[in-house]
């Protein structure tokens, strides 16, 4: 009984709200039948002007277009009779609006242009703003996103100032989405929770919802994984159960998606199986493969390989009939995990051949696209125009010519005499001062001599003082922790010796155990390297070999306190080749891996990237760590022995940086570091993928 209730009330409410939207539309097509009449009996004067720019406002609103640009017409030719400059003004501005709607991107701008010159002139700051506003949008939609941002913060200025919201609502999240689009991820951001305050001002239900989902995938996307659940979860809330179907299909396995980041398979499935029955129930094929793809990719983590291969062979075949290539694109990365897992590696290599060719396919798709305005242009005209204008040069020419040829004849008589008059004077002259200059020239390159000797012996002995230095601070490190890790290896053989420790005690020491041996070992290879460079026996053997291995090789050896503090490591790495020295690089690869654990904590990502940037390969190691702080960034690769202590209270020699510097710019490379404290931090390493030219 209550459900028939709660049915016939929500009928109810639907009537009402389709009445009310019969009832606007009606009440609209009266007002323009009353206007139309009213300008057909009204003389032509200024009171003519402002009736037709009522109906076309009018008209605009109800997208009868044609009607518009007609009534757009008769306006500008009356009120340029008039001088009424307002008004035509407002007349090439509702112009704009509609060649904009119909992506006549050309016509737009002009119009906008005149109407925006004619604003400026009346002093009209709101009219001014409008138009600046209506520009940017355009401007973004072609994809010149500087311009764009330019007119639309412009426009912003102004309807900040005067407090018209709606307008604010557009603009912010046209600016977000220029932003995002620029890869502007925090500005992108800032503008969309500007956008959701105006839209919770004016209780606009569906811009709340839009925004709100806006801000959870910018967090999804910076790997803000717990402000991204947070944001997704507010949009659960604000969901109807009856009209946003759609909306709730798409949320649900995405919250499922950012609880797999952290490892949380129990609450990822309750997500991701919630959005699987929901999609299902609903018939929403794009919902389903999102959740299709999540439940296959959860099953994966879980080694239930015949389970996840059910759901994502599902997936495919919803994916590769429909339209969102995003879903199927994920869908051929997981089946190619899959396949390498089972060692079914041509199936494997299958599956990646399709990823490549599909994202290359959404790289090109993602590019602006800026539409190119033809002009016709008859070349006939051209050459008639450019005959005549060479014709009556040449005319001009002749004449001058013959009156400077006569002058001409006289004059070079004269100058040819002051030339050889000339000419011996500076022979003589030239060879009074050619001694002086060849003495005082070997005087400057002695004297160069000396001051390049000075500054050579200058930086050898500012170079010998800070290896000095060094060499202190480095001895005392070294004897304090070898000392540490040494006394607790040995304490633990003379426990062992004197069987003073149970079975359960043995296995209990065992990781402090390793970790000792760990820190020492770490130790001793980077002091093995930073002396081996300090003595400049370091030379560098390049060859080809894929960056891919020595990651995969690399984090291997990191597994154990991956582990441990619960990391989550994303491999974001693609098969590329560099020209370095091989073991050089596994050295830098090490430390960089090395130093994003000990400064993560429990429950943060390490992503491990590489891409192509102008013909080299960037490397990336990213982690969500405790970051750098601004006045440590600057101690960070000098030759100096900074160091700080780990979240575990894992300690250092603070050479690891300095010797990957040092061995990267061995290979022609450079290193360099992004970092935000209490956010994350990103360690860039740049190097070349063929052999120099020099």
């Amino acid at each position: 009984m209550k459900q028939l209730i709660t049915l016939a009330a929500f009928f109810s409410v639907l009537s009402t709200f389709a009445q009310k939207i019969e009832k606007d539309s009606l009440f609209i097509q009266s007002e323009i039948e009353h206007l139309t009449i009213q300008l057909a009996y009204q003389p032509q004067d200024s009171a003519k002007v402002e009736t037709s720019l009522l109906l076309i406002e009018k008209l605009y609103t109800v997208k009868d277009y044609k009607k518009a640009l007609l009534f757009i017409d008769q306006t500008e030719r009356l009120s340029e009779t008039l001088k009424y400059k307002r008004a035509i003004a407002e007349a090439k501005y509702f112009k704009a609006l509609i060649y904009s709607t119909k992506n006549d991107y050309y016509n737009a701008i002009d119009s906008y242009n005149k109407s925006k010159r004619l604003f400026k002139e009346l002093d009209d700051t709101l009219g001014y703003a409008r138009v600046s506003n209506g520009i940017g949008h355009i401007e973004i939609k072609r994809g010149n996103y500087a311009e764009g941002l330019e007119n639309a913060l412009l426009a912003i200025q102004v309807f900040e100032r005067m407090n018209l919201r709606e307008e604010l609502s557009l603009a912010y999240n046209s600016l977000a989405e220029a932003y995002y689009n620029t890869n502007q991820i925090d500005k992108a951001l800032e503008f969309n929770y500007k956008a959701l305050n105006v839209r919770t001002q004016l209780q606009d239900n569906a811009g709340i919802k839009n925004s709100t989902k806006n801000i959870a995938l910018l967090y999804s996307e910076r790997k803000e994984h717990r402000k991204a659940i947070e944001y997704f979860e507010k949009v659960l809330n604000l969901l109807d159960t009856e009209n946003d179907n759609d909306l709730r299909g798409e949320i649900l396995p995405r919250i499922g998606e950012e609880y797999l980041q952290f490892r949380e398979y129990e609450k990822a499935a309750e997500y991701l199986l919630e959005g699987l029955k929901y999609n299902r129930s609903t018939q929403n094929e794009d919902g389903l493969l999102r959740s299709l793809n999540s439940i296959g990719h959860l099953n994966l983590k879980q080694n239930k390989l015949k389970l996840a291969q059910a759901q994502l062979d599902e997936a495919y075949s919803i994916a590769k009939n429909g339209v969102n290539k995003h879903e199927l694109l994920k869908n051929y990365k997981l089946h190619k995990e899959l396949d390498s897992i089972q060692k079914q590696y041509q199936n494997a290599f299958f599956w990646q051949g399709k990823y490549y060719d599909l994202k290359t396919e959404l790289d090109k798709e993602s590019q602006p696209k800026i539409p190119v305005i033809t002009t016709p242009v008859t070349e006939t005209n051209i050459d008639e125009a450019f005959t005549n204008e060479v014709s009556i040069e040449n005319e001009a020419i002749n004449k001058e010519n013959e009156k400077s040829i006569k002058r001409l004849k006289l004059l070079s008589y004269v100058l040819a005499f002051a030339i050889l008059i000339s000419l011996l004077v500076l022979v003589i002259s030239h060879l009074k001062h050619r001694k002086r200059l060849e003495y005082a020239r070997e005087l400057e390159e002695k004297n160069k001599q000396i001051e390049l000797q000075n500054e050579a012996i200058l930086e050898q002995t500012h170079h010998l003082e800070e290896v000095n230095k060094v060499k202190d601070r480095l001895f005392s490190i070294v004897s304090h922790d070898l000392k540490d890790s040494i006394s607790s290896i040995k304490g633990f053989i003379d426990l062992l010796r004197e069987d003073s420790l149970t079975k359960e005690e043995f296995y209990e020491l065992i990781p402090e155990l390793s970790e000792n041996a760990d820190n020492a070992s770490l130790l001793l290879f980077n002091l093995l390297n930073w002396s081996k460079s300090q003595m400049q026996n370091l030379e560098s053997n390049p060859e080809l070999f894929n960056i891919q291995d020595v990651f995969h090789n690399k984090m291997g050896l990191i597994e154990q306190k991956v582990e441990q503090k619960r990391i989550v490591l994303i491999d974001e790495s693609q098969r590329d080749f560099v020209y370095a020295d091989k073991s050089m690089i596994e050295i830098v690869i090490q430390n960089l891996l090395t130093n994003a654990v000990k400064f993560s904590r429990i429950g943060d990502a390490i992503t491990v990237s590489n891409r192509d940037q102008n013909g080299k390969s960037l490397i990336c190691v990213e982690d969500t760590g405790v970051g750098i702080s601004p006045e440590n960034l600057n101690k960070l690769f000098k030759n100096n022995t900074f160091t700080t202590i780990g979240t575990k209270n894992e300690k250092g020699t603070g050479l690891g940086l300095t010797i990957c510097k040092e061995l990267v710019e061995l290979n022609d490379g450079r290193i360099w570091v992004e970092s935000v404290q209490n956010v994350g931090t990103k360690f860039f390493v740049e190097l070349p993928k063929t052999k120099s030219s020099s």
